[in-house]
């Protein structure tokens, strides 16, 4: 039991306050206890089964919290989605994880659509009038599962997809034990304690919300602040209403107080330290942010077959070093040259882990399993220099994934949006620096027909999220390709961004 999600909320204090929503409900570990147990019974009842996947598409609120609980102590495994996607999304998502239920908000929604034409029974998530949270099957019947077990360590709690440099996406199953040790790392990281309050940023539906600030902060017996979505505005009064200890956020929010923060009347201290993971953090950032708010800044590294944390700079004394993710957080990181073999500091290769909290191998995929682990050790796609006192410095992606302000898109997957527009013979999409969001998505397009930007924007915006919908599309007359024919995006990027 020790290393399942149940001791999240067992055994604490009952009367501990666990979690706030701000203008909305406040519950206790107790209290807490008690809802996800009640839906736990609901799903059984409703005939989910051991093992089955059940994807979760609800917004950061305590539904998510408590169906997300609810669903890995009945032994099923929780397949969070982004609400935003769209219907074609959705569908993609739910059959490759083979989801067998899907937990969504009352309402109509693309989710619901795609539920009813993979034949998936649909469940309604809501809080009812005492601000319970309920869950009801809308759809089919099914005898109720018998089984009353409770997670063993090995057993499958969440299943995500890590966007690839292949147009299908890999399904990242991670265990109980998996996510319990990346948990454990992350409150041993930080000496967390059941003093700690944080203010989840990040959506849930990310390992860097859910596991980084989340779980990791109700493993320790504090309390999350979880509004519905990120305000500015509302930030820094609701870190003063709640006594925020701390937050975990991607670089283009941190910039974003940063850059308001005077006339926010942000505080100068307060914070014991602030989070940035799952993008680069600029050194000038990283420098106005500890003046600013005065608290120190911890840049980590995580990733999705990690569970999320990998590495981080220390709380103090520990130095902090700006353009630096720290050291390996419980986590074995070496850097491996092509061949395999650990490269001594200094020199520059694939960034590689090991540990407990690393899962065991996508889902149903031999050839990038086959390609990914070497060893023992999993490799990350990423390139970085280890320097002689265990620092790990982040030199750029062998993969070609478009991270903007977090979210990891596949440019084959906007490539295949951009082809199936009647007018678009070619495109090709690519990364182009943000000073929002890190990166943007940018493409290049050779034309059949007339068509304009907008129009093939607006296409897109009906088959992808809209953080995937390419902000800039370059009409060409050619795409530059290499001697051999070949097509890389990082030449085509320097080739339509040198003018900019």
């Amino acid at each position: 039991m020790n290393s399942t999600l149940m001791t999240l909320w067992s055994p604490k204090s009952t009367s501990q306050a666990a979690v706030f929503i701000p203008d909305g409900p406040e519950l206790t570990y107790g209290q807490l206890q008690e809802q996800i147990e009640a839906v736990r019974a609901a799903l059984l009842e409703g005939g989910v089964q051991t093992g089955d996947p059940v994807g979760i598409v609800l917004p950061n609120n305590l539904e998510y919290l408590v169906a997300f609980l609810a669903a890995t102590w009945a032994r099923a495994i929780a397949a969070p989605l982004n609400p935003n996607y769209k219907v074609e999304e959705f569908r993609f998502y739910l059959e490759d994880a083979g989801a067998r239920a899907v937990v969504v908000g009352p309402g109509d929604h693309p989710a619901r659509e795609a539920a009813r034409q993979l034949q998936i029974p649909i469940w309604e998530c809501a809080l009812d009038a005492q601000d319970r949270v309920y869950v009801r099957r809308q759809s089919g019947q099914a005898a109720p599962n018998l089984d009353r077990s409770t997670p063993t360590p090995s057993d499958v709690a969440l299943f995500l997809h890590t966007s690839g440099t292949t147009s299908r996406p890999k399904g990242v199953p991670l265990t109980h034990g998996n996510l319990m040790a990346s948990i454990a790392n992350i409150a041993a990281t930080y000496q967390l304690t059941p003093r700690d309050r944080s203010m989840i940023v990040m959506p849930l539906f990310h390992v860097h919300g859910l596991i980084g600030a989340t779980l990791s902060t109700l493993h320790t017996g504090g309390a999350v602040v979880v509004p519905g979505k990120f305000s500015a505005g509302a930030f820094w009064p609701l870190a003063s209403r709640y006594g925020v200890t701390w937050y975990s956020a991607v670089p283009t929010i941190h910039q974003i107080l940063l850059g308001r923060a005077d006339q926010d009347n942000a505080p100068h201290g307060g914070l014991r330290f602030i989070r940035s993971c799952s993008a680069a953090l600029a050194p000038a950032v990283f420098q106005h942010m500890e003046e600013r708010f005065g608290a120190p800044v911890l840049e980590a590294y995580g990733m999705t077959e990690a569970s999320h944390q990998m590495a981080s700079n220390p709380l103090p004394p520990g130095p902090r070093k700006p353009g630096s993710v720290g050291k390996g957080t419980g986590v074995d990181i070496v850097i491996l040259d092509e061949q395999g073999q650990v490269l001594p500091a200094g020199r520059q290769g694939e960034v590689s882990i090991r540990g407990a909290n690393v899962m065991h191998g996508y889902l149903n995929n031999a050839e990038a399993n086959a390609a990914c682990f070497c060893n023992g050790y999993f490799r990350t796609g990423d390139q970085g220099i280890l320097d002689e006192n265990g620092y790990l410095m982040l030199t750029g992606r062998i993969k070609e994934l478009i991270n903007r302000g977090g979210e990891k898109i596949s440019p084959l997957e906007v490539d295949a949006a951009l082809l199936e527009h009647p007018a678009v013979a070619e495109a090709v999409s690519f990364a182009a620096p943000d000073v929002k969001y890190g990166e943007e998505v940018h493409a290049a397009v050779v034309l059949k027909a007339t068509a304009t930007p907008a129009e093939i924007q607006a296409h897109c915006l009906k088959r992808l999220a809209d953080f995937k919908v390419p902000k800039v599309i370059h009409i060409t007359q050619s795409v530059p390709r290499t001697a051999t024919g070949k097509i890389q995006r990082r030449h085509v990027a320097a080739h339509f961004l040198k003018g900019e």
